[in-house]
């Protein structure tokens, strides 16, 4: 088979022809603030109030840029006669975003919905040793984090939801012929 001399040389103007009639969609990213989807992954925020020190997230995390330090605290018997209980506080939180890779595991696994993603991106710092990022900074991130997604209205109702439901229902109905059999009573004394 036989090439056309320059063939290729035609084709790689045809493309840059072709792009240089083209508007250009550069995001003027100072000035204009970028639209992000819902569920960007730019920072991970700390709802402290949740954290329970179980230390999964750290366990879990591939790059071991999670740290946490705590202590035990004895709490008082609720009630009289009761015994004491011990549970940790929270001293430190801290993740080094120089070493995350940004893989939401810490997030997966948090049994009680303590770490959310937060779309914030704007954490440039000039020395890489400014990138652990302390509990006040990660709790300031958390109040950015977008509310979660409405419900499918055509959803399946969960099962939990479902058995509360029918034994509140059970409940209820319960009370209500209680009612009714101490209304008659009331009504044959007077």
């Amino acid at each position: 088979m036989m090439s056309v001399p320059f063939s290729g040389l035609a084709k790689g103007l045809a493309v840059t022809l072709r792009t240089m009639t083209k508007k250009t969609v550069t995001e003027q990213y100072p000035d204009v603030q970028p639209d992000l989807p819902p569920r960007t992954r730019g920072v991970i925020g700390l709802f402290e109030e949740n954290c329970t020190v179980c230390m999964l997230c750290a366990r879990e995390c591939p790059d071991w840029c999670i740290y946490i330090d705590s202590h035990k605290e004895t709490v008082p018997a609720a009630t009289p006669g009761g015994r004491e209980r011990s549970r940790n506080v929270l001293d430190r939180f801290a993740i080094d975003f120089s070493l995350c890779m940004y893989c939401g595991i810490c997030i997966e696994v948090c049994p009680f919905d303590a770490l959310f993603w937060s779309p914030e991106f704007e954490y440039a710092e000039t020395d890489i040793r400014e990138l652990t990022h302390e509990r006040d900074k990660l709790r300031e991130w958390m109040w950015t984090v977008p509310a979660p997604p409405a419900l499918d209205p055509h959803a399946e109702e969960p099962k939990e939801i479902a058995a509360a439901r029918k034994s509140a229902d059970k409940l209820a109905a319960a009370q209500a012929a209680e009612q009714a059999e101490q209304t008659p009573d009331q009504e044959g004394e007077q």
